[in-house]
């Protein structure tokens, strides 16, 4: 009974408890989460169907403290609360990020709760088509850019268009492959050093100039394996990024990065 009381859903303790009808609490994120991506008002416990969406309230006496935390690097701050907390989601149609705390609304209210709730981004405004104001959600391959619904059936009509997640995903099968090269490539160099490494060794002393070719060498290949290495990082960086919208924009931008130069 000493034990903290937990959410079954996220497994950890209780971030503005809410009660349903059939007597299950979790989290309020957590089943407007589970609302929102099953699309049926049903408890993820013991499944339970409500026929309307219930109006959700918190209970307070289980809130933990919520103290403000300082955001560290990369971390999007609440486009609401003062205290700048660390926002969780963003709306594309408030075109706002928000904490768990201000984020209640869009879990409570049914008109909210219709809104698209995507991972927090720093640039919203990244994630919409300016000329048409939608959400980018297609990705136009004949042009090699990211598009609204509205642009695929005006300016992009009769364009070889695929999903953001299906190009994501053939991209990131080409990163791989290109990743695996670049790997050899590095093992490749490495191995050539070392052979020289090796040569110089039984180089006698009066050799001094095969020595210092041999120097210059070795030289010259750390400093290519140092670059490839560089490369490596940037892929696997790449690699992980979760949010494909993200990934494309930042894949093509490199992309057009390595053609311009």
């Amino acid at each position: 009974m000493s034990e903290p009381l937990k959410c079954c859903i996220c497994l950890d303790e209780f971030t503005s408890p809410a009660t349903l009808p059939c007597g299950h609490c979790f989290c309020l994120g957590c089943v407007g989460e589970y609302w929102r991506t099953n699309r049926t008002y049903q408890c993820p416990l013991c499944k339970a169907v409500f026929p309307t969406r219930p109006q959700l309230k918190t209970d307070q006496t289980l809130q933990p403290k919520d103290a403000a935390v300082p955001l560290r690097a990369g971390e999007v701050p609440c486009d609401v609360c003062p205290a700048k907390r660390q926002a969780v989601k963003s709306c594309l149609v408030c075109m706002a990020s928000y904490c768990d705390a201000h984020l209640e609304s869009h879990y409570q209210s049914e008109d909210l709760g219709r809104h698209l709730l995507i991972s927090v981004v720093k640039n919203l405004e990244d994630c919409v088509c300016r000329l048409h104001g939608k959400k980018l959600e297609r990705f136009c391959r004949s042009d090699q850019t990211l598009i609204c619904a509205m642009c695929a059936q005006t300016e992009h009509r009769q364009h070889n268009i695929i999903s953001i997640t299906g190009e994501a995903s053939k991209k990131k099968v080409k990163l791989k492959r290109r990743k695996t090269k670049l790997q050899q490539a590095i093992q490749d160099k490495l191995s050539k050093v070392e052979k020289i490494k090796l040569s110089l060794n039984f180089c006698g002393r009066n050799q001094k100039e095969v020595r210092s070719q041999n120097k210059q060498q070795i030289q010259q290949l750390e400093e290519e394996i140092s670059e490839l290495q560089r490369r490596n990082y940037e892929l696997e960086k790449l690699l992980h990024t979760e949010d494909d919208l993200h990934f494309l924009q930042v894949y093509v931008m490199v992309e057009s990065q390595q053609i311009t130069n």
